[in-house]
């Protein structure tokens, strides 16, 4: 039995409405095991500069560091979309409690749940059994890089750089992840022509000999772009700097079926956040059809990493797999041969996850 402090930060758009639905899955795991859970709530991206002016507020900060894990919702907001020159935006609120919670590592586990295999627009007998773990780096690279504009604003420029130690740090936690799993390592860069592939791919030379039960292969993110459709089985434990990394999974959501399915994990050496990885999704905000099973995911992953509750966090996938070999279905993941009582909104499908917990 133990306790633990949760911050729950639903942020914008369906983020309020999915993290609701993984809040009572903490809450029903809580319960089941006997552990006692606190929470507290706190303001970011949007919904934090409507209330203060800043993305990332002071106050929301400090519950952050106070916490033993984050379940996170999403940040954004069409108005800043349509903006190139807004100064303050919600993603900047995300960019910041990255960097600020020293969250360099994103995991994000590509499962395919076998009765989603008709979801995906790939055909079924190249996706059946692909199960990938992808090691984004966060903190670094072209997002956190000098920017800005010169020639009177008509040119722009973004940096891209790393060191040498911020490669190191996500390549050892890659490696030792890949030991639980296949024992293989695909690292993806663009050497030919890139500086900091060029130094990623020589750090990443340079430490496999301390892992020799690892299989390593170099990819360069091209290839790995079109492999990932072509053969998603051939991936076990990938690893990537921050924009490959960013592009690259929301692609391999599509071996998922929908990015609704998809969790992901932020860590570092502090506190962990767990989050969807899709976006804050305003079209569809409000009307209850949102996909909650990522955020449930994001909170099986919490119990697993964060808090080392492997037999809570693999009860919480054992329900959803039992929800979806039920034939339950949200309206991103159902097909035209799906009955329609069967399609259920955003809190009808997380009771059925509950039930089943």
């Amino acid at each position: 039995m133990a306790t633990k402090h949760i911050l729950i930060v639903p942020g914008d758009g369906i983020g309020q409405e999915v993290t609701a639905v993984g809040k009572k899955v903490l809450d029903k795991i809580a319960a089941r095991f006997g552990h006692t859970f606190t929470y507290d709530e706190a303001l970011v991206g949007h919904a934090a500069i409507e209330a203060t002016g800043n993305p990332l507020p002071d106050e929301t900060l400090t519950k952050m560091r106070a916490s033993d894990a984050i379940l996170f919702g999403a940040v954004g907001h069409p108005k800043y979309d349509n903006d190139p020159s807004a100064k303050v935006r919600p993603e900047q609120g995300l960019l910041k409690m990255r960097k600020e919670l020293g969250l360099y590592a994103n995991l994000r586990p590509i499962k395919l749940f076998d009765e989603l295999l008709d979801a995906s627009s790939i055909k079924p007998e190249i996706l059946k059994g692909a199960d990938i773990l992808f090691f984004r780096e966060l903190t670094g690279d072209i997002y956190f890089g000098d920017k800005g504009r010169k020639n009177n604003g008509d040119t722009a420029f973004d940096i891209a750089e790393y060191s040498r130690f911020e490669v190191e740090r996500i390549a050892r936690k890659a490696f030792e992840a890949a030991r639980t799993r296949r024992k293989k390592l695909c690292s993806v860069d663009k050497a030919n022509v890139i500086e900091t592939s060029r130094l990623w791919r020589e750090v990443i030379q340079k430490i496999a000999p301390e892992y020799p039960d690892i299989e390593v292969e170099h990819q360069f993110v091209d290839a790995t772009a079109m492999l990932l459709i072509k053969d998603p089985r051939r991936f076990d434990v990938v690893v990537t700097a921050n924009l490959f990394g960013d592009i690259l999974t929301d692609e391999a959501s599509q071996i998922a079926g929908s990015m609704g399915m998809l969790a992901s994990a932020s860590i570092g050496d502090g506190t962990g956040v767990y989050e969807p990885i899709h976006g804050s999704a305003h079209d569809i905000t409000g009307k209850g059809v949102a996909n909650p099973l990522a955020s449930i995911l994001s909170a099986a992953l919490l119990l697993d990493i964060s808090f080392g509750m492997k037999a809570e966090s693999d009860a919480v996938i054992h329900a959803v797999d039992q929800v979806l070999k039920a034939g339950f279905r949200t309206r991103d993941i159902a097909n035209a041969q799906t009955p329609a009582d069967m399609i259920k909104g955003t809190d009808a499908i997380g009771e059925e996850v509950l039930n089943r917990i």
